[in-house]
C-alpha cells in the first residue's frame, strides 16, 4: 500500500510511495506526471535531473522503468490551486467484451477517446468516472472523434504493455468499414504512402502524403460499388494518424462525410440524404489475449445510420 507523507496546500511535504503491481513497467517520468496533477512537465523533469526524486534511495534517469515494490521519494512540490474540475459525463458506452484484463467498447461517433485540444472529457474519462473503484484503465489505441466502433481499454498495466507490443509487431488486425466517393476501381488495392503530420496555426492536426513522413500502409478491399459511391473494407497495416482518410483522399476517393479531407460540397448534399456523419467505422479487432494467448475477435455492427446508407450502395451494385 502507498505510504504518503502529510501535506497541506500551504506546506507540501516529502512523500514516500510504494509501486504496486499494476503501476509497474512504466517510466518514472510518466508515473510522476500522472501522479503530480497540475505540475508542469518541465518541473517534473527538473526534480528528476536534480536527484530530488529517489527510487530505493538512489537517483534514477527519466527513462527508468519502475518495478513492483520500488519505494519512491517524491519531494515537496507545490501544485497551483485550481477550481474543482467538471465531472466527466457518463456517455452511453456499450460494452462488447470484458474480463479482468481488458474491456472493449463500441464507441459512438462524435465522442473523443480522451480529453484535450478543447475537449474536456472523452471515453476514458467517462469510463473512469463510471468505475471509480477501477485501479487501472488506459486506452490501448485511439479512434478519431467521428469514427465509431471497437475501442480497446486495458484494465491492467501488464495487459497494456502486451497489447502495445502487438501493435508494434503487427500482431493486431484492425479492420474498418468505409464508404467513399466514386466508383472504386480495384477489388483489392494495397496503398503504401508515407504520411507527414503537422499542426496548423489554430492547433488543429493535419496529415498529408509526403516522402518526408512516416511509412504508412493500408489494404483496401471493395465490398460493393454503387452508381457514385463505394463500400470498402480497410485493413490498417500501420497505425498513423488519419491514415485511412488521407490515403483515400489521395486516391481521389475521399471518405463520405469527412469534413477535414473530404469533398465538402458532396458532404453537404449527403446530409440532405440522411448521412450526417463520416462513414468510417472500426468494425473488427483481432488479436491474442494479453494473458491467456487465446485468439480474440471483437466486432461492432454498423450503426443504423451507416447501415441504411450502405444498403443503398449494395442495392446499386452490379451483380457479381
Amino acid at each position: 500500500m502507498p505510504v504518503e507523507g502529510k501535506a497541506s496546500p500551504s506546506a507540501p511535504a516529502v512523500r514516500h510511495v510504494e509501486v504496486t503491481e499494476d503501476e509497474a513497467g512504466q517510466r518514472i517520468d510518466n508515473y510522476l506526471i500522472a501522479r503530480l496533477k497540475g505540475v508542469p512537465k518541465s518541473r517534473v523533469y527538473r526534480i528528476l535531473r536534480s536527484g530530488e526524486v529517489r527510487v530505493n534511495s538512489g537517483r534514477v534517469e527519466a527513462s527508468y522503468k519502475i518495478a513492483a515494490g520500488d519505494r519512491i521519494r517524491i519531494p515537496p512540490v507545490r501544485v497551483a490551486a485550481r477550481d474543482a474540475p467538471e465531472a466527466a459525463p457518463h456517455f452511453r458506452l456499450p460494452v462488447i467484451y470484458e474480463d479482468d484484463w481488458i474491456v472493449a467498447i463500441d464507441k459512438p461517433a462524435g465522442v473523443a477517446v480522451h480529453g484535450g485540444s478543447g475537449i474536456a472529457h472523452g471515453v476514458i474519462e467517462s469510463l473512469r468516472a463510471m468505475r471509480p473503484q477501477a485501479k487501472f484503465l488506459e486506452l490501448v489505441h485511439r479512434l478519431d472523434r467521428e469514427t465509431s466502433g471497437v475501442l480497446l481499454v486495458a484494465k491492467k498495466r501488464s495487459a497494456l504493455t502486451a497489447l502495445h507490443e502487438m501493435l508494434r509487431t503487427h500482431g493486431m488486425d484492425k479492420r474498418y468499414l468505409v464508404a467513399v466517393a466514386g466508383r472504386f476501381r480495384n477489388e483489392r488495392q494495397r496503398v503504401r504512402l508515407a504520411l507527414l503530420k503537422r499542426a496548423t496555426a489554430d492547433g488543429d492536426r493535419r496529415v498529408s502524403v509526403s516522402k518526408e513522413g512516416q511509412e504508412a500502409e493500408t489494404l483496401f478491399r471493395r465490398i460493393a460499388r454503387g452508381a457514385d459511391a463505394s463500400l470498402l473494407e480497410a485493413q490498417l497495416l500501420t497505425g498513423r494518424t488519419h491514415q485511412i482518410r488521407v490515403h483515400l483522399a489521395h486516391l481521389k476517393h475521399p471518405v463520405l462525410g469527412d469534413e477535414k479531407y473530404g469533398d465538402f460540397e458532396l458532404n453537404k448534399a449527403l446530409r440532405k440524404k440522411g448521412l450526417r456523419r463520416m462513414f468510417l467505422h472500426a468494425s473488427r479487432l483481432a488479436f491474442r489475449h494479453p494473458e491467456t494467448g487465446a485468439p480474440m475477435q471483437l466486432t461492432a455492427p454498423l450503426p443504423a445510420e451507416l447501415e441504411r446508407f450502405a444498403a443503398t450502395i449494395r442495392e446499386e451494385a452490379e451483380p457479381a
